[in-house]
C-alpha cells in the first residue's frame, strides 16, 4: 500500500539522519537535509531541515494516508521512485526518503516497508 510506504519512509531517514533533497526548485538532489522526528500528544511530526536554515514539517498519519504537510497551503505529493525510495514534494521542495518496495507492488496499489520507525533520526 502506498500510504504504508509514505508513513514508514517519513518516519525513517538514512543512518546519519540526512536525506537527499532539492530545495527551492533545484533540479539536483544533494544529501544536505536533516530529518528530526518528534512524538507528541497529537501524534508524530517529522521535520526536514534545509541547509539554508529553512524547514518543512509533516504530520505522520496513522489512518493509511501516510504524510501531510503541517505548514502552509501546499499538499505533500508522494511518488515511488527507483532505488527503494519515495519522493515527497511540497511546493518547490523535493525530498527522497528510503522505503523498501514489495516486488509485487504496482504503481497505484504499491506497498513498502521500512525498519522500525521508532529509530528514525537516532
Amino acid at each position: 500500500m502506498l500510504a504504508e510506504a509514505e508513513q514508514r519512509a517519513a518516519a525513517q531517514a538514512g543512518d546519519d539522519g540526512k536525506i537527499s533533497c532539492a530545495i527551492d526548485g533545484a533540479s539536483d538532489f544533494t544529501r544536505d537535509c536533516l530529518v528530526e522526528r518528534l512524538s507528541g500528544e497529537n501524534g508524530v511530526t517529522m521535520i526536514i531541515r534545509h541547509p539554508d536554515g529553512g524547514f518543512r514539517r509533516f504530520n505522520v498519519l496513522t489512518d493509511g494516508h501516510g504524510l501531510e504537510a503541517a505548514d502552509g497551503f501546499d499538499k505533500a505529493r508522494i511518488s515511488i521512485v527507483e532505488d527503494g525510495k519515495i519522493q515527497v514534494s511540497v511546493g518547490p521542495d523535493k525530498y527522497l526518503l528510503p522505503a523498501q518496495i514489495k516486488p509485487d507492488a504496482g504503481a497505484q496499489g504499491s506497498s513498502a516497508s521500512q525498519e522500525d520507525p521508532a529509530t528514525a533520526g537516532n
